[in-house]
């Protein structure tokens, strides 16, 4: 690619894309199972639509939208962890149809999809526009878009900015909890799309704040990479995360933590023009 071409934000997306590979995403898509059976419900998909699950990880919200006889499609750039998709499916006994792919180029036609989702996935495209477009696009008039979003005045905007003061984020990139408010998705979907919005709160539950951060330090990519390029600052950034989550803790006791993270759930119905 010459230098004339060059796009920074595909660069991001190849380290982010290495980012979500490490560890195993899959461990803590497991905790927040009961995210994509809501937005589902919030949703209200019907039996025998065509459904889409953008940035579908380990296949929460497709599963959760093939228990209702949908006939669904999940696409993810990280294919291990479509593997664990696949092995979620098989164990669950539904039919999924699970392809590599990005969210940012999406591989079908306009207006293929009765419903798209994306839990905690689009949010994480560099280019914000171009998952919003291609998200619409592939939907068709009439048809449904669903996205969980954290946001960012949560727990989990908390802990980004943590992470950001030991390892900042690329030049230019935008935060990906902008997707958790309404005013971001009406600036990036435009018009074409009338959205209900609902704030929604998942709780983390862990038998300490240390085994919270542990956890997230093996499994959660980004929280892994984070820490190996923090250097030697690593400790003294877990340390921080460990405070962090002792803070939002809305348990008094020590010992287990129970801690409240807020997310955006918005419902949007694409116009017919």
């Amino acid at each position: 690619m010459s230098a004339s071409t060059f796009d920074p934000l595909q660069a991001v997306k190849q380290r982010q894309q290495k980012a979500w590979g490490s560890g195993d995403y899959s461990a803590v898509a497991t905790l927040i199972v009961p995210v994509a059976e809501r937005l589902v419900d919030l949703a209200d998909l019907r039996s025998g639509s065509r459904v889409l699950d953008v940035a579908t990880g380990s296949a929460n919200a497709a599963i959760a939208a093939a228990r209702l006889q949908c006939d669904v499609v999940g696409v993810d750039y990280v294919e291990s962890l479509l593997e664990r998709g696949h092995e979620r499916a098989a164990a669950e006994r539904v039919d999924i149809d699970l392809r590599a792919g990005d969210a940012e180029e999406l591989a079908f036609p306009d207006a293929s999809f009765d419903a798209v989702l994306s839990v905690f996935g689009s949010m994480f495209a560099p280019n914000h526009e171009r998952a919003a477009g291609e998200i619409a696009r592939v939907t068709r008039p009439g048809g449904t878009i669903a996205l969980a979003s954290w946001t960012p005045d949560g727990f989990l905007g908390a802990l980004f900015r943590t992470v950001a003061e030991f390892v900042p984020p690329p030049s230019g990139l935008r935060s990906p909890m902008l997707w958790g408010t309404a005013d971001h998705l009406a600036k990036v979907f435009g018009p074409q799309v009338r959205w209900t919005h609902t704030t929604e709160t998942f709780t983390f539950r862990f038998p300490n704040a240390e085994a919270f951060v542990a956890y997230f330090a093996e499994h959660y990519g980004p929280t892994l990479t984070a820490i190996a390029a923090a250097g030697n600052r690593g400790q003294e950034l877990e340390s921080a995360l460990t405070e962090l989550v002792r803070a939002w803790s809305r348990l008094d006791e020590a010992g287990p933590v129970a801690v409240p993270a807020t997310y955006l759930a918005s419902v949007g119905v694409k116009g017919s023009a």
